[in-house]
């Protein structure tokens, strides 16, 4: 989450970046190849490095990634957001100022987000030695030295405050937490990453410290690389990046997630013209071997835009809503499978039901020979977009170092995508999704008992 102030330093490097590689993108060759290269290594505090060489144009796009997502922030919700978003406002001799001159100078982009797993901090920089270094030794500052300046600290937990309030304003944003609540119940996965108004104001200068200094160590680190080096460039960017940090001791695993022991619906009275509707159940884990086939069957679900099934029953043949969509969001542990859509108050019902008979059907009947090769033909079609630009490797090399994925991830991605059959698709959902089980959460004009519980029917 950011301050307006750190939106307009975003701002500022970006088109200093963009204007000095306007014409290099024009003459450069494709970024990488389809299927890039992954190798591995430990820096000497333990921090494990991924790294994909892409030497067509002079920048390098670095995150770090942390066990230190929300999931750990305990009974102190918004403790890993707030730490993070604090890295940025002071670090050794350096105020927040001089940073974000550090960064616009150079032309080098810094960003910090937390979901509820992870926090990433990202960099990219032009690899010519002076942006290079400068970028690199301010970045290593931020990770390893933040000073979490009290009046620093006072601003931004204003900034945060005002956030949260104007969340309490969204029905989307009211319905997405209240969905989290309902879905994970006790387990830390509930908590939404930033944090609460109460949270966020009894949080102290002494918690951040506490948080970095447990959190931010070796063990506890990924650090995923994608650019203009070469190995020994890459092991020497690697090491100068995690120097100031501790080998520490990895974070405990998070606890399971329960399944849901039955369905249902909280009905959430906010003054909209249109009804919020979610619908879901914990789902998928990273790494989990039913995750090819719920991919290709969420593909034809209502994980595929305007030709999903649910965008058929839904849009096309009712005209209840604009969009709707389905997805799976694995995490550590089984993060959420999640069906949503808006539509008029006075249509929230029918969409419901449209939308629970559609998935119960798909479950049901599976998909036909014709949806599955087509959902296959766009998945790999557009897979060598996904993994176009050093962004997006970097982006992917993050996910397959945090959750130990195969270094084969990418290079076997259509190859199982092409393996799915209509029966493992069946089966997984039959297995995996409980129409019956669903947690519902809409948010919009409602009857008198609005904020109930009760049991989907």
């Amino acid at each position: 989450m950011c301050s307006e102030r750190q939106a307009e330093r975003l701002d500022r490097a970006v088109r200093t970046l963009s204007a000095w590689l306007a014409g290099t993108l024009l003459l450069a060759s494709p970024l990488v190849q389809a299927t890039p290269e992954i190798q591995s290594w430990r820096t000497e505090n333990g921090t494990r490095v991924f790294f994909v060489a892409a030497p067509d144009i002079p920048m390098v796009d670095v995150q770090f990634v942390l066990a230190a997502g929300s999931a750990h922030d305990g009974a102190q919700s918004g403790l890993a957001s707030l730490t993070a978003a604090m890295l940025s406002e002071g670090a050794g001799d350096w105020t927040a100022d001089a940073i974000a001159e550090r960064f616009d100078q150079v032309g080098a982009i810094f960003s910090a987000s937390v979901d509820r797993d992870k926090t990433i901090l990202s960099l990219r920089t032009l690899t010519r030695a002076a942006a290079f270094d400068t970028a690199l030794d301010t970045f290593a500052m931020l990770i390893a030295r933040p000073t979490f300046a009290p009046d620093e600290l006072e601003r931004v937990r204003q900034n945060r405050l005002i956030a949260l309030r104007q969340d309490d304003e969204s029905p989307r944003s009211v319905a997405s937490k209240a969905f989290y609540r309902a879905v994970f119940g006790a387990h830390p996965y509930a908590a939404d990453p930033a944090g609460t108004p109460e949270s966020i104001t009894a949080l102290t200068r002494a918690d951040l410290v506490a948080f970095h200094a447990r959190q931010y160590v070796g063990a506890n680190a990924v650090l995923a690389l994608v650019g203009d080096l070469t190995r020994a460039q890459a092991e020497a960017l690697a090491q100068r990046v995690v120097a100031g940090l501790p080998a520490g001791e990895p974070v405990a695993p998070l606890p399971a997630v329960p399944e849901l022991e039955r369905g249902t619906l909280n009905a959430i009275s906010f003054p909209s013209s249109q009804t919020t509707l979610l619908a879901g159940q914990p789902g998928l884990r990273r790494g989990d071997p039913d995750y090819f086939a719920l991919y290709v069957g969420n593909h034809i679900l209502g994980g595929s835009g305007l030709v999903s099934l649910l965008m058929n029953e839904i849009r096309e043949q009712r005209g209840l809503s604009y969009s709707t969509y389905s997805y799976f969001l694995p995490l550590a542990q089984l993060g959420p499978f999640i069906m949503g859509l808006q539509t008029r108050n006075d249509q929230a019902e029918q969409a419901r039901v449209v939308l629970l008979d559609t998935l119960k059907r798909f479950i049901t009947q599976g998909p036909t020979a014709a949806e599955l090769t087509a959902a296959k033909q766009n998945i790999t079609g557009g897979f060598p977009l996904k993994i176009a630009s050093n962004g997006d490797i970097v982006g992917y090399l993050a996910v397959i170092g945090f959750y130990n994925l195969p270094l084969d991830y990418l290079a076997r991605f259509r190859e199982r995508i092409e393996a799915v059959t209509a029966a493992q698709i069946q089966d997984a959902f039959q297995r995996r999704v409980h129409p019956e089980r669903l947690a519902i959460v809409s948010v919009g004009a409602a009857p008198a008992d609005a904020t109930a519980t009760r049991g989907t029917p």
